[in-house]
């Protein structure tokens, strides 16, 4: 192994593609992609070497407030499980606290750990809103993910103006009409 090969496998497989793919695969312009498609596959996945658990760790705090907690726009950016197609948009992500709250930019964390996997979006919203409910314990979450597919965009039905939205809503976001719509106007705005 090369120093700048950190992963033999994957570049070697990678090689195997381009020799299928291009008629020039040696050329100058290729000669290295193996290594940087290993190397940027490694850092698009790296959200399985994360546990939600331990990435929101010790910022939870203790609060005394039941008001609605909401990131919006927080970037995603992942790797459709079908075709390795990358999709990208944004999450919007709340919930409602039961005596904790959770520093704001593990949030954002969260979301990449998830997004940062081979993923369906509709998994990964369910994942984001379950993990929030798993560590918190609060009344509440609601997360929606609006995001442009790729493999839908460039092959397939070639649709360039289409999106995605999909949304998981747990406890009073799920039961609380009142609640669903806040989050939903807030989201919106």
């Amino acid at each position: 192994m090369s120093e700048h090969d950190s992963d033999p496998k994957m570049s070697a497989a990678v090689r195997v593609l381009l020799e299928s793919l291009d008629p020039e695969p040696g050329r100058e312009g290729l000669a290295r992609t193996p290594q940087r498609v290993a190397k940027a596959l490694r850092f698009y996945t790296q959200g399985y070497a994360l546990d939600p658990q331990k990435l929101i760790g010790d910022a939870l705090f203790e609060a005394d407030t039941d008001e609605m907690v909401l990131v919006r726009d927080i970037e995603v950016y992942s790797l459709c499980e079908h075709h390795l197609a990358p999709f990208f948009g944004k999450a919007h992500v709340a919930y409602i606290p039961s005596g904790k709250i959770v520093g704001l930019s593990k949030l954002a964390r969260l979301v990449d750990c998830f997004a940062r996997r081979l993923q369906v979006q509709e998994r990964m919203t369910v994942q984001i809103a379950r993990a929030i409910q798993d560590v918190l314990h609060p009344k509440g979450v609601g997360v929606v993910i609006q995001a442009a597919h790729l493999c839908m965009m460039m092959r397939g039905v070639e649709k360039q103006n289409s999106s995605t939205v999909t949304s998981c809503l747990l406890g009073m976001f799920r039961s609380d009409p009142r609640t669903r719509a806040e989050f939903l106007d807030l989201v919106r705005r």
